[in-house]
């Protein structure tokens, strides 16, 4: 008997030693975040800043102990920027990598489409990048958060200022053809006209298109004053030059989304850059602790400036760890409660992730390119900025 329970007691502190060694090992398993990213094409220098904004919030938090004591693995994908290719690969980081978060979509549409993978895969994802007001509007979805200024956030800060610079505003709108460039053209026509602005025509171009002179003739004929544009990139290039060469850019006011001109391809349009006015979430000349500490960081990894996408995408790592250890989990149901209405550090100062559609709120500012560098004109405060929560799915 004495025998009997001798061993029963030597094995059951075999099994108890053998858990006491896999549970540490278990602990220690990385949180793995996808990042489905625009690495190539038109919006490369986009994905670009994403990928450079979360590989430094990673390098800190891992520096500094992980989330709950686990590393972050960043597992990279190409989305092209095109919601056809952003979708299998996210399917691919869910099914195959078994990726806790995603993050880094750039198109709106592939934020939509990636964003249906995340609901049937019981994921979370949230965009750094991403304008469209439908993404926390009429197509919200409960695995979906953006930490970014939606295309209504960024229009109230810049039409409130034209309404006062331009008072006579008779505005063109040119946009990109795909669901960014016609709810950016939407938001700020439905604010600027709010405030008095007349609309003369609007064209919506192709994504990646390299000739924009055809619709030259119809913006002369509207006779604007004010020309609203969103398309971003390569494509920013293209058109701002163009539009230098061919004379028009002598006589308007060119004003639009925080996207359009940012500090990657801000050298290559050069002076003709000079005055574009934006309504954006971010400047490098915020004069606050966290951005300067930030910007500081950012230089000396990357030797460059970050924008916009760099800082939203910074701060987004660090929204899903300051997340996660409310939660004490990395559950999906129990981040998510725990995003809802959660206040987290980033550049910008303090932000809050609005519970009723996952929009995050946050100050806003109009800036102007003067001598090469984006200068802050005004403020609007994140509750004047932010507009109405119309999400009705949850």
């Amino acid at each position: 008997m004495r025998k009997t329970q001798f061993i029963q007691g030597t094995l059951a502190s075999v099994v108890i030693a053998g858990f006491a060694a896999i549970t540490p090992a278990l602990a220690a398993d990385p949180i793995k975040v996808g990042v489905v990213t625009p690495l190539s094409g038109t919006y490369a220098s986009l994905g670009q800043q994403v990928r450079w904004g979360i590989e430094l919030a990673t390098k800190e938090i891992n520096a500094s102990g992980g989330i709950m004591g686990r590393q972050i693995q960043l597992l990279f994908e190409d989305e092209e920027a095109n919601p056809a290719v952003a979708a299998p690969k996210a399917e691919k980081l869910f099914q195959v990598e078994k990726v806790d978060f995603l993050t880094g979509t750039v198109n709106s549409a592939s934020t939509l489409a990636v964003g249906q993978v995340a609901e049937r895969n019981d994921r979370l994802i949230a965009t750094t990048v991403s304008f469209s007001d439908a993404i926390t509007g009429d197509k919200c979805s409960p695995n979906v958060f953006r930490v970014n200024a939606k295309a209504g956030q960024q229009s109230a800060a810049l039409a409130a200022w034209l309404s006062e610079a331009v008072p006579d505003a008779q505005v063109f709108y040119l946009g990109p053809d795909y669901e960014m460039g016609r709810s950016t053209v939407a938001a700020f026509k439905s604010a600027a006209e709010a405030r008095g602005a007349k609309t003369v025509g609007e064209v919506f171009a192709p994504l990646g298109n390299k000739d924009y002179s055809p619709f030259f003739g119809q913006i002369r004929a509207s006779r604007p004053n004010v020309l609203y544009t969103s398309v971003a990139g390569n494509d920013t290039v293209r058109l701002f030059n163009q539009l230098a060469e061919y004379g028009l850019s002598r006589n308007l006011t060119i004003v639009g989304a925080s996207g359009t001109v940012t500090s990657q391809n801000m050298e290559a349009i050069g002076e003709n850059a000079e005055g574009f006015t934006t309504g954006v979430g971010y400047s490098v000349d915020l004069d606050i602790p966290a951005n300067k500490t930030f910007v500081k960081a950012f230089e000396a990894e990357y030797k460059a400036l970050p924008d916009l996408y760099g800082a939203d995408s910074y701060g987004v790592m660090y929204f899903y760890k300051a997340a996660v250890e409310k939660a004490q989990s990395t559950e999906t149901d129990k981040v998510r409660a725990a995003m809802e209405g959660l206040e987290w550090s980033t550049p910008q100062g303090m932000k809050t992730m609005r519970a009723g559609d996952h929009q995050a709120m946050q100050d806003m500012y109009v800036t102007r390119v003067q001598d090469g560098k984006f200068n802050v004109l005004s403020k609007v405060a994140a509750k004047d900025a932010l507009g109405p929560d119309t999400c009705t799915r949850f």
